[in-house]
């Protein structure tokens, strides 16, 4: 049995090695090399043809209930974010919190139990690491797997170990980005009679989303709150000419009660220009709430976890897609994601292996 010093230096070694290799999106293949060579010695499924993704599991017992870990491997532009290392009780650093700690959880998780196949064990166990998720969904690595892997229709529960300050989150909301295009005429700004101004076009047009106020929506007990923003807005070629085109960007998070589709007609809805272009460039769907499944209630009761929804968009959704219940559950501040100060504190990596231990295996470690 692993002492608790040996078990923190273990994930911090792991949290702090995943963290030195680089691996913005669509530059996965350092990573997920060094995945392959830890955790080789488990069945792989799926081809080459879906180099982005790997799962590791062997063919589950039909007695047992069937887990997934899964985690994506990439992240964000490391731009100005800080050194890789360790400080203190934290590894800093790009990618730390946003998952590579969830997936030392994981790395440890499956030296330690293997494929979980034991009959004293309450669930066999797969892993999943996939690339490209913090790119739009239609460049998804993942969603093109799950629906050519046909080990994906025995998955009784996915875990996705996003970073939730080790707390259960449910669900996800929807993540909707367009460009909303408005068109006039070019002309001098002294006489703007002689032409069309797509500046005015958008502050006319864009004034619902502007004062849209906040949508909460309760699914199972659980608030998601709907949001819409103009997050950028180009167009102009000089202080004295009307602009002949603007173009606004808008990030529409949606709560789990609409459709990918239903989102786009909202969309389309709050657009006060008949005019207007919209061009949708990516259209992420929201993520369902399990309702009813005993795995999430064993998940929960194996750490006295903390139930709430998912105020962001994450991979449960395509788990979703494919009828699969999934839910996220990880270390690390969410907060962090993404920040210059990224990092996650190791006490928090040990708190995720050990609720998933015991979840997995029915006792402590």
């Amino acid at each position: 049995m692993k002492t608790d010093l040996d078990l923190a230096r273990r994930l911090a070694d792991r949290t702090e090695e995943l963290v030195g290799i680089a691996s913005e999106s669509g530059s996965e293949a350092a990573i997920l090399d060094r995945i392959d060579r830890t955790v080789g010695a488990l069945p792989r499924h799926g081809d080459a043809a879906h180099d982005g993704v790997r799962l590791y599991a062997h063919e589950p017992h039909p007695d047992r209930p069937f887990v997934v870990l899964a985690g994506h491997v990439d992240t964000v532009p490391v731009a100005g974010s800080a050194s890789p290392g360790r400080r203190g009780e934290a590894i800093v650093g790009r990618g730390s919190a946003d998952m590579k700690a969830g997936l030392a959880v994981m790395l440890e998780l499956a030296a330690d139990l293997g494929s979980g196949q034991r009959a004293d064990r309450p669930a066999d166990v797969g892993y999943c690491f996939f690339g490209r998720e913090e790119l739009p969904i239609t460049q998804s690595a993942l969603l093109p797997f799950l629906r050519a892997t046909p080990l994906v229709e025995r998955i009784d529960l996915a875990v996705v170990l996003e970073p939730t300050g080790n707390a259960l989150e449910v669900g996800c909301l929807g993540n909707l980005n367009a460009d909303v295009i408005f068109r006039g005429i070019s002309a001098h700004s002294a006489r703007p009679w002689n032409g069309e101004n797509a500046a005015h076009a958008a502050i006319h047009g864009l004034r619902e989303i502007a004062s849209a106020t906040p949508r909460d929506v309760e699914q199972d007990g659980l608030i998601y709150r709907e949001v819409v923003n103009v997050t950028a807005i180009s167009g102009g070629r000089a202080r004295n000419v009307l602009p002949d085109e603007v173009r606004a960007s808008v990030n529409f998070r949606y709560a789990p009660d609409r459709t990918a589709e239903e989102a786009e007609l909202q969309l389309r809805r709050w657009i006060v220009s008949a005019g207007a272009e919209i061009d949708v460039i990516g259209n992420a769907p929201a993520g369902p709430v399990p309702e009813g499944n005993p795995l999430v209630a064993s998940l929960r009761a194996a750490g006295d976890l903390d139930r709430r929804a998912k105020q962001a968009w994450t991979s449960v959704a395509e788990f979703g897609l494919m009828a699969v219940d999934a839910v996220n559950f990880g270390p690390g501040d969410p907060a962090m994601a993404h920040t210059d100060g990224e990092l996650v504190e190791i006490p928090d990596i040990v708190r995720s292996y050990d609720v998933l231990h015991r979840f997995l295996t029915g006792a402590a470690r």
